[in-house]
Parts: C-alpha cells; sequence; structure tokens
C-alpha cells in the first residue's frame, strides 16, 4: 500500500490519513530506491537532514548535518549507493555515500560554489536549488548564478550547463536527450536537445509568474505556476501549450503524480489538492487536504 508523505514548514512530516511526524522545517521529502527508507531535509541556516525507516509509521533511522544554508532539495541516486542535498542559503552541494540500510557513512564530499547573476535582489550569490543524479553526474540548478553545475559522483566539477541570464534555474528534468528547466526568475520554461534550445512562458496568464515544480510524464510536462497559481501542461516534443489549470490553492510549490492521480501542495492555502488525470489534463476530484504549509509531496 502506498504512503503520500507532505513535508513543508508545519511541525513536520505528514502523513495524508495519518501520522504527523515532528521534524523541524522538513521542505523536501526523497525515497531511497530499494530500501523502505525516506530522507528530509530540515530547511534550516545551519542545515540537516534525517532518515527515516517508513513502516506503518516513520522511525527515525540516522541524522547529520547538510554542511550548509537552508538545504532545500534532496535525492538518492537510482543505484541507491549517494544522496545528494542542495543548499539554497549558500549555494553548497553535498555527496553522502549510503551504507546498506539506507543510512549516512564515511566522509561526506562537500560542494561550494561562488557567482552572482543580473538580479540583484535574487542573484547576489549561488543558491543551489535541486540535486539530481542522471547518466552518472549529478546536477545541481544554481538559481544564483544561472547554471545547473555538473560533478563526476567523486565531486570532480565538469562543466556547468548555462541557461540564459537572469532565468533563475529552479527545478528541472531529464528525459532521454531532453532536458527541461523551469526558470523561476523569469517565469519560463526551457527545452534544450543538443545545440537547440526552446524557450516558452510557464504561464499564458498575466502578472508575475515563478515557476515552482517542473516534471515529464510520458509527452507531457508539467510546470506549478507560483503568482498565477495554476498548473500548465506543455508538449514534451516541443513545449508547445496543452492547458493551463487552476491549482485551488494559492503558491502551488510542488506537485506529485501517482498514476492518474495528482497531488497539488499549495503552501500558502495550507492545502493539498488532489486531480484526476484525463488525457493528461488534471481536472479537481474535490479532494482537499489540509496541511499546514505544505512544500513537497512524495508517494512512496
Amino acid at each position: 500500500m502506498k504512503h503520500v508523505f507532505i513535508g513543508g514548514y508545519g511541525p513536520g512530516i505528514v502523513t495524508l490519513g495519518g501520522e504527523l511526524t515532528r521534524v523541524a522545517a522538513p521542505s523536501f521529502l526523497a525515497a531511497h530506491p530499494t530500501l523502505p527508507v525516506l530522507y528530509a531535509v530540515g530547511e534550516l541556516e545551519r542545515g540537516w537532514l534525517t532518515a527515516f525507516t517508513a513502516g506503518e509509521r516513520l522511525e527515525p533511522l540516522d541524522e547529520r548535518p547538510s554542511e550548509g544554508d537552508s538545504p532545500c532539495h534532496v535525492a538518492v541516486d537510482p543505484g541507491g549507493s549517494l544522496l545528494a542535498v542542495a543548499n539554497y542559503g549558500d549555494g553548497t552541494a553535498l555527496l553522502c555515500h549510503l551504507d546498506a540500510r539506507g543510512a549516512f557513512t564515511g566522509e561526506p564530499i562537500v560542494l561550494r560554489h561562488e557567482g552572482s547573476g543580473p538580479v540583484p535582489e535574487r542573484q547576489e550569490g549561488s543558491h543551489a536549488h535541486q540535486a539530481v543524479f542522471h547518466d552518472d553526474v549529478l546536477h545541481v540548478s544554481d538559481l544564483g548564478t544561472d547554471e545547473i553545475r555538473r560533478y563526476r559522483y567523486d565531486g570532480t566539477p565538469l562543466e556547468p550547463i548555462r541557461m540564459h541570464a537572469g532565468s533563475g534555474p529552479r527545478h528541472y528534468a531529464f528525459a532521454g536527450s531532453r532536458l527541461y528547466v523551469a526558470g523561476e526568475l523569469d517565469g519560463t520554461v526551457t527545452l534544450i536537445e543538443g545545440e537547440r534550445r526552446t524557450v516558452v512562458p510557464a504561464s499564458r496568464e498575466s502578472g508575475p509568474n515563478f515557476p515552482s515544480h517542473l516534471q515529464v510524464e510520458g509527452d507531457l510536462v508539467y510546470v506549478g505556476n507560483r503568482g498565477p497559481d495554476t498548473v500548465s501542461v506543455l508538449r514534451a516534443a516541443d513545449l508547445s501549450f496543452v492547458a493551463e489549470i487552476p491549482a485551488l490553492g494559492e503558491w502551488p510549490r510542488h506537485f506529485a503524480i501517482d498514476g492518474d492521480r495528482m497531488y497539488v501542495a499549495d503552501q500558502r492555502s495550507n492545502v493539498v489538492t488532489v486531480f484526476e488525470l484525463k488525457d493528461g489534463i488534471p481536472e479537481p476530484t474535490g479532494q482537499v487536504h489540509e496541511v499546514e504549509s505544505p512544500a513537497c509531496v512524495l508517494i512512496m
């Protein structure tokens, strides 16, 4: 039986229809690929990581510092032996080894970064926002420097993927040879395929937009839009417009898709809203769960 876990800025991790596990500022969650282990960041000035064994309830397994300021994303590599963290506050990324239980082991690799961008109030320094393992390379989006930084698993830096100035790359996803990137600062989605780049607005609504989460499912790309408070649906082939639907809450920070269900975390409305995907288009189900300041949805 699957469980839906909600992280955020409330009192802890909420299991929909079940338990509250108290932990400080668990703004992002990740699952181990083969073990019943859940990882949570503690988005604090002195950042923290906690591992839980996920059974009938979450039981503490291990914890350690994130080695940076305000960790906002955590991921585990497909082999289950490495964990990566993005610290938004100071741009530091972290690579940790995991043992056979999914606990932290050995000395971590701390990846510090410097730089800035043309939007002074948001790009005064490095701000790591997401960590993704892809093709044996760790990718780290840096909203502050308009880059997707790249590292080998031993921490050796590789040439970064440079985004257009002032875009503020936040969340992104790979699909085959394609890379899709949400630009938080300029409200765009970028498709990169070889030398070709396609850039489109993430929303068709007027007014400021700060795209949040991006996810590729089949031949569609889904993007959360904070400001318009919508979810956009784009074609993966060329980013052509398919649909844009109200998130039914304010500030859709994150969402997760499980089969024909989409769970949207509306941070400022304190709700998680459930949609049904019909031909890929989200439609309201009427199911709304009250969760204080939700920021991440994890289904495992």
